[in-house]
This record gives C-alpha cells, sequence and structure tokens, in this order.
C-alpha cells in the first residue's frame, strides 16, 4: 500500500466519507472500513492509499481514500464486494456523508 500524501498537483481523487456514529460502536465501524480496505479496496485497480480517522470524542469516523481517478471510485463501488462493507458500515452508522474531492491547497509549516 502507498502512503498517503496530500499535494495540490498529484492529480489524484480523494474520497472522504464522514460517518456519525455511537461512540460504543466507533470501534467497530473502524475494523470495518479497515477490513473493507485490506480485503477489497487495496486490490481495486485505481487504488492509492486510505486512512481511517476516529474521531477523539468518539462520534465520528472518517474514512479518506485516494484514488487516480473518479471512474476507479465508481467501479469501486458497483463491486458487490465493496457494496457489502458499505452495507456493514452504514448498519453501524447514524449517517454517512461521502464525496469526491480534490486538493485546492496544501499549507505547511
Amino acid at each position: 500500500m502507498s502512503e498517503t500524501v496530500i499535494r495540490a498537483d498529484d492529480g489524484l481523487v480523494t474520497f472522504i466519507n464522514v460517518f456519525e456514529v455511537d461512540p460504543s460502536d466507533q470501534q467497530a465501524l473502524v475494523d470495518i472500513l479497515n477490513e473493507g480496505i485490506e480485503e477489497v479496496m487495496s486490490a481495486r485497480p485505481g487504488f492509492v492509499s486510505a486512512t481511517v480517522l476516529p474521531s477523539k470524542d468518539g462520534n465520528r469516523v472518517v474514512n479518506y481514500a485516494q484514488w487516480n481517478s473518479p471512474e476507479d471510485v465508481q467501479a469501486t463501488m458497483a463491486d458487490p464486494r465493496a457494496q457489502g462493507y458499505a452495507k456493514k458500515a452504514g448498519a453501524l452508522a447514524a449517517s454517512a456523508a461521502p464525496g469526491l474531492y480534490g486538493v485546492a491547497s496544501v499549507h505547511r509549516a
């Protein structure tokens, strides 16, 4: 798996999904996302990297994934194995807000 590097000029697309979750279900959601990434996403064409970010307050989990193209994301979302993991994640989350993004700028110290 590649390292996640955020650059404005890399030509990648970024899939971000913010899940609202009960704190008692946060770790289970993290585990499902990690399993889906390891078992399905990382082997899909166009996959670059993925990062799972649980909030410190326990109420959210962010899935941040980089892909070569929007078409790679769409093809992955159509994969029945990926859909199975999405259903498992959705069953634990109160809500989810997925979207595709590009990087406009990066600021460093």
